[in-house]
């Protein structure tokens, strides 16, 4: 994503400084006697990934008190087990989740339920992007503190605007959940959310906060100033990471091992979230050396967990060692490698870059679109680039790729990704395959809520 212009960055400036207040506000309810009954209950709430307002009573989901059965031609699972889709099924969605799944021969409706029968159309979870930057003012697309070159405080959730129009676009298209990321003018661009697009309240959106901790690798940092080198920003990466580690760690001995208290840092928060495994890296990387050094770096040395995001650019010639470290990919917005020899030579062919990370054995592979590089409308199509050019999708692994691929890497599988007992109800009404473009979508529920019909409103 290209950074900002002198409006933008003065905008993230702000930002920044707002974030830090608002880092304030929430930590100061951690030292105080007396609240220790509230502080247990918020951290518990964070290592679930459970949002909760400030009295610490649960949110109930948008669709709490509906009952709904989807009968549909095909229903697709998305689930570990093969083969990820049931034919002629039933769906049963009760206050905002999957209460049950199954063939219609052997799967009831009970009573009170609002049957709607989808005909030949199919079923699907709803779609994830692990990389957009237009959850927020339209005006700005992309949060950028070019101050300093590490900007860990940095919270895009400070930006977020329900309800815009990019984001009604994004739900008209089936993508129910989005990873709102700052931009990769600098190193450590900072904190993203995750967020349910076609929700009406940042409150009733947010699904995890942070959602990942941005990093950057490749050409755009460099544009940072005094000649920026890689071997300088992975010096920036590596220290800051470290402070960041170390941070964390005093507050786990706290914990865990009891002791003196650490004094809050709201630079460095975000870290006792990525030590404790409730959050990821998500690294703007691509070009076979950056993200060989992503990874063996971050994952391999400091341990953190962290996915590939980008990866073009023979990128996926790292597969083996992101195999061995497990981490997944997650492609986008380029969806091939077309042939510029000398820096890229694929013999002539277009390679996709999904197939690359796929044909050298991993199976973790996803896509996302960096929108407003491609728009955030346009996911489902950037599988069906990855296909036309090489990924296999045979199995129904592109719309693993659009559903449970990116839920699991970033962690919030329990919730999304699939149609499985206790998940939230993202469902969406489909014509066929969605890396078919010929495949419109009909209507989306998020959390077991209709929010788009497209009987009722235009198609994207």
């Amino acid at each position: 994503m290209s950074t900002s212009s002198a409006t933008g960055r003065r905008r993230a400036v702000l930002c920044s400084l707002a974030s830090g207040m608002l880092f304030s506000s929430v930590c100061a309810c951690r030292g105080p006697a007396g609240n220790d009954a509230l502080e247990a209950e918020r951290a518990e709430a964070a290592r679930n990934h459970v949002a909760r307002p400030p009295d610490g009573t649960e949110i109930r989901l948008a669709g709490h008190g509906r009952r709904t059965a989807l009968r549909a031609a095909k229903v697709l699972t998305a689930t570990e087990a093969p083969p990820g889709w049931i034919d002629d099924a039933i769906v049963l969605v009760k206050d905002g989740r999957i209460e049950a799944v199954g063939p219609a021969s052997t799967t009831s409706v009970p009573p009170g339920y609002e049957l709607i029968d989808v005909g030949e159309r199919w079923v699907m979870p709803g779609m994830i992007d692990l990389h957009t930057h237009v959850a927020g003012s339209e005006s700005s697309n992309d949060i950028n503190d070019m101050v300093l070159q590490t900007n860990e405080g940095l919270r895009a959730s400070v930006a977020v605007v329900p309800g815009t129009e990019l984001l009604r676009r994004e739900v008209a298209a089936g993508i129910t959940t989005v990873l709102f990321i700052p931009g990769s003018g600098t190193n450590i661009g900072g904190q993203g959310v995750l967020l349910k697009t076609g929700l009406p309240e940042f409150e009733a959106m947010r699904v995890r906060d942070p959602g990942s901790l941005k990093i950057a690798q490749g050409d755009n940092p460099t544009r940072w100033g005094y000649g920026m080198g890689r071997s300088m920003m992975n010096y920036h990466i590596r220290t800051q990471v470290k402070k960041g580690i170390a941070y964390a760690k005093q507050w786990h001995e706290f914990e865990h091992a009891g002791g003196s208290k650490p004094e809050i840092d709201p630079q460095f928060e975000v870290f006792r979230a990525l030590f404790e495994k409730e959050t990821q890296v998500s690294t703007h990387t691509q070009i076979y050396q950056l993200v060989l050094t992503t990874m063996t770096m971050l994952k391999g040395e400091l341990g953190l967990d962290v996915y590939i995001d980008h990866g073009e650019w023979k990128g996926y010639l790292a597969a083996p060692v992101a195999l061995r470290l497990g981490v997944n990919a997650i492609c986008g917005p380029r969806e091939i490698d077309a042939p510029a020899p000398p820096r890229v030579d694929t013999d002539g062919r277009i390679q996709s870059v999904s197939a690359g990370y796929q044909e050298r054995g991993m199976t973790n592979v996803g896509f996302n679109t960096d929108a407003p590089v491609v728009p955030g409308e346009e996911l489902p199509v950037q599988a069906t680039v990855g296909v036309r050019y090489g990924f296999d999708g045979d199995q129904m692994q592109a719309v693993r790729g659009l559903t449970i691929v990116p839920a699991k890497t970033a962690g919030i599988a329990h919730r999304v990704g699939s149609i499985e007992v206790g998940k939230d109800a993202d469902l969406i009404v489909i014509g066929g395959d969605p890396a078919d473009p010929r495949n419109g979508v009909e209507t989306v529920w998020i959390e077991g809520q209709r929010v788009y019909d497209a009987q009722e409103g235009r198609r994207w």
